[in-house]
């Protein structure tokens, strides 16, 4: 391992968890073979953050996520729970029976047709595991994508994902899998969707046992261990599977960081099964609530436009055509956003650690903050930074993420921005000397310096901190093909191209912001509405009518952190 490593121990719960952990180890992994194939110096981001070093019983090197991944039975298609990197092909071919011997041969289940129409149209899949993109000469290529507003029919092969196994391109470690035999992934019966389901399976010893011994074989190899950041999803029962969790952690490793990002998939239908939108709004505030308590910080992250019972559509992005009701595509998009705004506790050179990110957006008591993100930040090819940005005026300069609404004419408390994939040559102003100057960015002589000011400019009461990379964000096969037809292969925005290549320039925040107050309090005010007589099986599931009680209360004590003139400044 590098040393200075400050590493972090990632925990995903859940399947749309785990579809966002599959995409965001992908693009982690093609940067880091860019890297490796080109033999370039070591970038911006340190990978030993969450990457870690290991050797199999025959010596070879390996180097694999640091991660505890839990998921229902059903959920693994063709990946093996135990993981062939470190099998002892040796030891399965002895056989210590000399007499005759009948071999019964198993088929593995077969991998998704998805994977092999990558193999034909974006790419190839080496011997390494590796995904190697290919020129298309036969002008096939994929098919266009619908926008979030007007969605066409699905595209057969990706509508066809259902699991995440299914596109996870990366080795992971025997230790990392931890399935939960008691509930099913697919089926009307036997599943987790309530939150007390979710809490007491981490009561019960076997499953609470299982994972304090992988939290022990990680922590205990790690140099200095910043922390952990949970994938969690908030829909369903593992928002209970979380909340313990996070309350182990807490009380085991204290003083660490514990950043928990809370998953939503894509949107949904009022009058379609109102049972499971009960149940998501229910999973959603508890999770909330109870993740917020044990946790660092807490950020939900959705493409959906809002944490409650009112269906919004989903958000756009004026250069992306995604299909939301795709968990491929949507969790996509937030991996996108995750590799961006977890930048600034994974960085070579001064880099912030987790909880001091936390603490300079956590004040008083504002454990919850908004995500957003410009996918990708829309620079033309003969622009400069500051251009772009006073292009923008007072916009927002980013899309919401965390399903609170607008964030048009709110306050922002403080925040943590990251600009990456920009070409240096266009941080700063190109006009020729003695031109007047548009703006004060344009005065600016390096881009963090117009990054910064830019954000004084839009929230200058806020407490900002700021990063600007050179690292573009890898969108390769088996990464969606959601860019339009606007972007150049570099990911700039064109009037005529062909669509982005293998990376794009990306902006991300974190946001302490005054939409959280009508947003917390709007659910506060759903729950108190709901008639929870005709919803006895979530109660009956391991939840008090005291717990929901507590819940409201808590739930509105969290939306008063952030009225409006509560900042630092006053």
């Amino acid at each position: 391992m590098a040393g200075g490593a400050r590493e972090v121990l990632t925990l995903q719960l859940g399947h749309f968890a785990g579809f966002v952990g599959a995409h965001w180890w992908n693009q982690q992994d093609a940067a880091l073979h860019e890297r490796t194939d080109s033999q370039e110096q070591p970038g911006e981001l340190c990978p030993d953050v969450l990457y870690r070093t290991g050797r199999t019983l025959h010596g070879q090197e390996t180097y694999t996520p640091r991660l505890i991944l839990m998921d229902l039975k059903g959920s693994l298609s063709s990946l093996k729970q135990e993981s062939g990197l470190y099998r002892d092909k040796q030891l399965d071919a002895a056989i210590a029976w000399q007499g005759k011997l009948t071999t019964h041969k198993e088929e593995l289940h077969p991998k998704n047709p998805y994977l092999q129409d990558l193999l034909s149209v974006e790419g190839v899949l080496s011997s390494d595991g590796i995904w190697r993109v290919k020129s298309i000469s036969n002008g096939k290529g994929p098919k266009p994508l619908t926008t979030a507003a007007t969605p066409e029919p699905l595209i057969p092969t990706e509508g066809s994902i259902r699991v995440w196994s299914d596109f996870l391109r990366v080795h992971l470690h025997p230790r990392s899998i931890c399935m939960i035999q008691k509930y099913n992934h697919d089926g009307e019966a036997g599943r987790l969707e309530a939150f007390g389901q979710g809490e007491s399976i981490l009561k019960e010893p076997r499953y609470l046992e299982e994972l304090e011994d992988r939290l022990h074989f990680y922590v205990e190899e790690c140099d200095y261990l910043q922390g952990f950041q949970i994938l969690c999803d908030l829909h369903d029962g593992f928002s209970g599977v979380g909340a313990k969790a996070t309350e182990l952690l807490h009380d085991e490793y204290s003083g660490r960081g514990i950043m928990t990002w809370g998953l939503l998939p894509g949107p949904y239908t009022l009058g379609q099964e109102p049972q499971k939108n009960i149940y998501r709004l229910l999973n959603t505030a508890f999770g909330l609530v109870h993740l917020s308590a044990h946790s660092s910080l807490v950020c939900p992250l959705s493409l959906g436009g809002s944490l409650g019972l009112r269906p919004e559509p989903p958000v756009n992005f004026p250069h992306l055509r995604y299909d939301a009701t795709l968990p491929f595509h949507c969790s996509a998009i937030l991996a996108t956003a995750l590799d961006t705004i977890t930048v600034p506790y994974r960085l070579y050179s001064s880099p912030v650690s987790m909880v001091h990110l936390a603490d300079m957006l956590n004040f008083s008591g504002k454990k919850v903050v908004t995500a957003g993100a410009s996918i990708p930040f829309p620079l033309g090819p003969s622009q400069s930074l500051p251009d772009t940005l006073m292009q923008l005026g007072v916009a927002t300069p980013w899309t919401p993420l965390s399903a609170c609404g607008d964030p048009s004419g709110t306050h922002c408390f403080a925040q943590s921005v990251v600009l990456r994939g920009l070409d240096k040559a266009c941080h700063t102003s190109r006009l020729t000397p003695g031109t007047p100057l548009p703006s004060l960015l344009h005065a600016c002589s390096t881009g963090e310096e117009v990054l910064a000011q830019y954000l004084q400019q839009q929230q200058p009461r806020a407490r900002s901190s700021s990063h600007l990379l050179l690292t573009p964000c890898k969108v390769v096969p088996p990464y969606p093909c959601l860019f339009s037809s606007s972007l150049s292969p570099q990911g700039l925005v064109l009037d005529n191209a062909t669509g982005a290549g293998e990376s794009i320039p990306v902006l991300g925040a974190l946001c302490s912001s005054s939409s959280l107050n009508r947003a917390l309090g709007d659910l506060a005010e759903e729950l108190t509405k709901l008639n929870l007589r005709r919803w006895a099986s979530f109660m009956d599931a391991g939840v008090e009518q005291d717990d929901l009680g507590e819940l409201l209360q808590d739930l509105r004590s969290l939306a008063q952190c952030y009225q409006h003139g509560d900042s630092l400044m006053d």
